[in-house]
């Protein structure tokens, strides 16, 4: 039997056309379906098989990106985000201008907690169809400084440092983040370098072999993120040459012309934590945007067909009080873990104003409220946070009371009361400095002070030169105003006055303390001499005794 009109190339088939003797093929057949078919089945079973096993050891499942149900897309990650995180991510994988040019570069995001960071990449990964493999900085610590899971004694560092080889394995339309880097060591930070840079190339241990994989012209992309507002700012340390190689964008920050966006954000993360807001997160962009101006107080008219209504509008106001507060807030924090301790003028403020902070306020608001209501609600949400903060507490409590701006009397009057405490222990060095250093600190601001005033008023000039001790200072001060050399600004004769006190009650205590203890270690050297001296002398007299014996 001859068949024509075939198209393809097989070994059978001979210009279109394949001759079929048909006894030959039910031959053939059957030899396939009792030996080629069950074998290849049998492969293809054990092949499943080994790729489940695999898949488990491997754990490939914790690299899908998986972004949580309540993320909201806002118009700050639109319109701001996006682009600038958009154009460093098409860099690294390559769809950005000429497909030849090289691809290179680090993403670097940094921010206070809870402001999405690891949630907007998630998303972002999900999006692009990448690999999501996130590295914990927390559980490697700074005690790890190679990619080697070998040299690591945790096992928790030794898993995550797999991971992360694997990732680099892996190499294709992976995404690698590497979460909270302010918990690691710049030595393990540096080894990255590399891969930032044109070579695209860094050392990995791939199943205990050291290998170095070459990501050029591979869809990969290199992301960081961590916050650098520590406890210890100095602890976020990252090597300048992988600085320069990053752009750097921070999520809490409020950027030059996009302040609107930025609180905006806050009520757009938080609409899906309320039962009642949560319908219009699932409405237009442009109705969302009408009932917000409406909370903020805009004479315009509710969007048809909205639920919830009068009660929807009421439960926004209130988010818009929130945020108003939580934004003071943030930036409080921000300023204060951003100062170095040296130049505080009051206490360290530690309570953060996140979205984190926003949904967690949102999801117990009521269209009802008050603003008393309101305010206690606040107060007992950072009341329970300011309870890992130990003595600190109190002190920011007071701070949050200014920042909600009803402080009562009593408020201000400790808060007043805690700064200048906290101002005058700064200028003597701290609380826990010595008493030498608490010495010459006060010596030193005394210094400045009369430096300061010698500056505004050359006319005291000669006031100055003739204070040359304590007793001038008081004697200066009691005289009768008709004395010429009372001539002088009453900032002056105040500053005068303060170091006439800071003399008496700080700086002459120390000195007699210093004067009896040198006093005292003078006795006690004396006395060990005496001793000594009559010790030598006994062993003379004991000495020729022992001789004659």
């Amino acid at each position: 039997m001859r068949i024509d009109g075939l198209r393809g190339e097989h070994a059978r088939v001979q210009g279109g056309a394949m001759t079929l003797d048909f006894p030959d093929f039910l031959i053939r057949l059957s030899q396939h379906e009792q030996t080629v078919a069950p074998e290849w089945q049998a492969f293809a079973a054990l092949r499943h098989r080994v790729s489940e096993r695999e898949r488990k050891r491997l754990g490939l499942d914790r690299f899908l990106a998986k972004p949580i149900a309540g993320f909201v897309r806002n118009r700050l990650i639109d319109e701001v985000y996006l682009p600038l995180i958009g154009n460093n991510l098409a860099k690294q994988i390559g769809t950005l201008g000429d497909q030849r040019s090289d691809r290179s570069g680090l993403l670097l995001l940094i921010s206070p907690p809870g402001y999405g960071k690891t949630t907007l990449m998630e998303y972002l990964a999900d999006r692009l169809g990448m690999i999501f493999v996130r590295v914990n900085g927390p559980t490697l610590g700074h005690d790890v400084t190679a990619l080697d899971p070998a040299q690591v004694e945790q096992r928790g560092a030794a898993e995550e440092l797999v991971k992360l080889n694997l990732g680099l394995a892996m190499g294709v339309n992976v995404m690698l983040y590497v979460d909270d880097i302010q918990h690691c060591s710049p030595e393990f930070l540096q080894k990255f370098i590399s891969l930032a840079d044109g070579t695209r190339r860094i050392d990995a241990v791939i199943d205990g072999v050291a290998r170095t994989i070459d990501l050029r012209g591979k869809r990969f992309a290199l992301v960081m993120a961590g916050n650098p507002y520590t406890e210890t700012g100095e602890v976020f340390r990252i090597p300048d040459m992988l600085a320069n190689r990053a752009d750097v964008y921070n999520l809490g920050d409020v950027l030059s012309g996009r302040e609107a966006l930025f609180a905006d954000s806050y009520i757009e993360n938080a609409l899906t934590a309320n039962p009642v807001a949560a319908p219009l997160a699932e409405r237009p962009r442009a109705e969302i945007l009408s009932v917000l101006r409406i909370a903020r107080g805009d004479d315009e008219p509710l969007p048809t067909g909205l639920p919830g209504g009068v009660e929807l509008v009421e439960i926004v106001k209130r988010m818009v009080a929130v945020r108003d507060v939580l934004g003071r807030v943030n930036a409080a924090y921000v300023a204060s873990a951003a100062q170095d301790d040296a130049y505080r003028r009051e206490p360290p403020f530690k309570l953060q104003g996140s979205y984190r902070n926003m949904v967690k306020l949102a999801a117990q608001l009521s269209p009802l409220m008050t603003d008393a209501e309101l305010d206690a609600l606040i107060r007992d949400h950072y009341r329970g946070e300011a309870q890992t903060l130990g003595a600190r507490a109190e002190e920011n409590l007071l701070k949050l009371a200014h920042l909600i701006g009803q402080p009562n009397a009593d408020e201000k009057a400790r808060w007043s009361s805690l700064v200048d405490n906290f101002q005058r222990l700064m200028k003597q060095g701290g609380k826990e400095a010595d008493g030498a250093t608490r010495a010459a600190q006060v010596l030193a601001d005394i210094a400045q002070q009369l430096q300061k005033q010698n500056e505004q008023s050359a006319g005291t000039r000669e006031a100055l030169d003739a204070l040359k001790s304590l007793a001038d200072i008081r004697q200066l001060l009691a005289r009768e105003p008709a004395d010429p050399r009372l001539d002088m600004p009453p900032a002056l004769a105040e500053t005068l006055a303060r170091m006439a006190k800071a003399y008496e009650e700080t700086l002459l205590p120390l000195v007699s303390a210093l004067h009896h203890k040198m006093t005292l270690d003078h006795d006690i050297w004396q006395q060990v001499r005496s001793v000594r001296t009559e010790l030598d002398t006994l062993m003379k007299r004991v000495a020729p005794g022992k001789k004659g014996s």
